[in-house]
């Protein structure tokens, strides 16, 4: 069993961005008081650490500690040397000839796991993610104007066979809809 500590750094961890104090306390079923407690305690723990707890009046996230600044730097910097690679042009030209996609849809298209190469191209600017219009707890992934510069092209359109791929995919989605059906 975890101690409370423990379980409130795995609950930030697994979420990966900032949350609610009350929602915290509602999963960890302690009281507000008991959560300000227990932030204290792991605000202890992480002071060694690479990591921090960062707290607003109604927030709670894990960050990278400010300690921590060069060696992150060094690998967001190593990531921005390296080529985009066979998985992240894939990812780039799906949501781009898609005009837009989840990371849902992005690894049912390829078949694997594809955070760490959203992740990547979203560090590097090539994509931007927004609040799905049609289901507001995922994010769509459209490509930035950087995106098209990288390609070398001015717009979507005067990519290789775009009207053709393009309907390629939709015909896919609807064939895919007709069978869930």
């Amino acid at each position: 069993m975890l101690t409370p500590p423990s379980a409130l750094e795995a609950l930030l961890f697994a979420s990966g961005e900032a949350m609610e104090k009350r929602t915290v306390s509602k999963l960890l079923d302690v009281s507000e008081e008991d959560l300000s407690a227990i932030i204290l305690v792991l605000s202890e723990i992480l002071t060694e650490r690479g990591i921090t707890l960062i707290e607003t009046e109604t927030k709670l996230e894990l960050r990278t500690a400010p300690q921590a600044y060069e060696i992150v730097k060094t690998l967001r910097e190593s990531e921005f040397s390296r080529d985009l690679g066979k998985a992240g042009l894939e990812t780039l030209a799906i949501i781009i000839y898609r005009k837009g996609a989840t990371r849902g849809e992005i690894d049912w298209i390829r078949g694997v796991n594809s955070s760490a190469t959203v992740r990547s191209l979203s560090l590097r600017g090539l994509i931007e993610g927004k609040e799905d219009s049609v289901d507001r707890r995922r994010i769509r992934y459209r490509a930035t104007p950087d995106a098209l510069a990288y390609l070398g092209v001015s717009k979507s359109e005067d990519l290789p066979q775009y009207t053709e791929f393009s309907q390629a995919l939709r015909e896919t989605e609807t064939e895919q809809d007709t069978n869930n059906s």
